[in-house]
């Protein structure tokens, strides 16, 4: 049976580090075995994808910002679990957050670019919750956002 590492690694996935927090928060916190982790905003090394999807960013784009998104929170998970993904138990809940214009209404195909990064990286064990939602804005003008409940001991 395959890990979440190695199906990282087919997928031509390294994450990165951990992204710091911007303002008065920290990454995640634990509570028993449950870990809330934060907002995971669509950055990465190049500075990501930000604007308003709808305007600025494609349907497209903001799948991949939402991909971003589940790279980031991957990443957050594997700090919050010592290193080690395989000691996710299930991932609970995710919340996505697009920035929207006013006359797009994919929201939830956006944000199924973080739901099927999850599935493919933790099977059925990622199958999960979900809440996605238009918003008016997102810090720092990143396109999409989205924050985790996962099970781990």
């Amino acid at each position: 049976m395959s890990t979440p590492e190695d199906r990282l690694a087919a997928l031509g996935i390294t994450l990165p580090q951990p992204v710091a927090p911007v303002a008065n928060y920290v990454p995640f916190t634990r509570a028993g075995s449950l870990i809330h982790i934060s907002g995971q905003v669509s950055v990465d090394a190049s500075g990501g994808v930000r604007g308003v999807v709808g305007e600025d960013v494609s349907l497209e784009q903001a799948q991949a910002a939402a991909r971003l998104c589940a790279i980031n929170l991957i990443t957050q998970m594997k700090a919050a679990c010592d290193g080690d993904l395989s000691r996710v138990k299930r991932v609970l809940k995710l919340g996505g957050f697009v920035q929207a214009g006013p006359q797009f209404f994919d929201i939830p195909k956006v944000v199924n670019g973080c739901s099927d990064l999850i599935v493919e990286v933790f099977g059925d064990l990622g199958r999960h919750a979900r809440s996605a939602v238009g918003v008016y804005r997102l810090p720092m003008n990143f396109a999409v956002e989205v924050d985790a409940v996962v099970e781990a001991p």
